[in-house]
């Protein structure tokens, strides 16, 4: 039997039953195990840990091509058609885009679509879609 090493990413939201809307309900994320002050997400094939507390400071200080971008920040890199599902479903939710889906480094090595948003809590996400794996590592 083989196991896939997964990545494990633990933060702070103020209001987990908000936290647990969002990533239930709009991103799609498969709730795990829980009490009252934490909540495990399958968070795109990694686990997420979501505790009850003061989230994480961050501000806009990466900069990627012509943006500005929050640091730090979290996120998953996905095949281009569950990014642009997510995409679609975030644009429906009414989501507050830090960086709308858009495409980057169009046509060159790496290009990618991606979208910055908060999740209820303020942490910052951004979602990558690429068109192949390979395109991930493109130099």
């Amino acid at each position: 039997m083989t196991f896939k090493p997964l990545f494990h990413l633990a933060y702070h939201v103020d209001d987990l039953d908000a936290a647990a809307q969002f990533y239930e309900q709009t991103l799609g994320c498969r709730r795990g195990r829980s009490t009252e002050t934490w909540i495990d997400y399958d968070f795109f094939g990694h686990q997420v840990s979501l505790h009850r507390g003061t989230p994480f400071a961050n501000a806009a200080t990466g900069k990627v091509g012509d943006h500005m971008v929050p640091m730090p920040h979290l996120g998953a890199v996905l095949p281009l058609p569950l990014w642009r599902e997510l995409s679609e479903r975030l644009t429906e939710a009414g989501t507050e885009f830090i960086i709308p889906p858009s495409v980057r480094f169009e046509g060159q090595p790496g290009e990618q679509w991606t979208m910055f948003f908060r999740d209820p809590a303020g942490n910052p996400i951004e979602l990558k879609g690429f068109a192949s794996e390979e395109a991930v590592w493109a130099a």
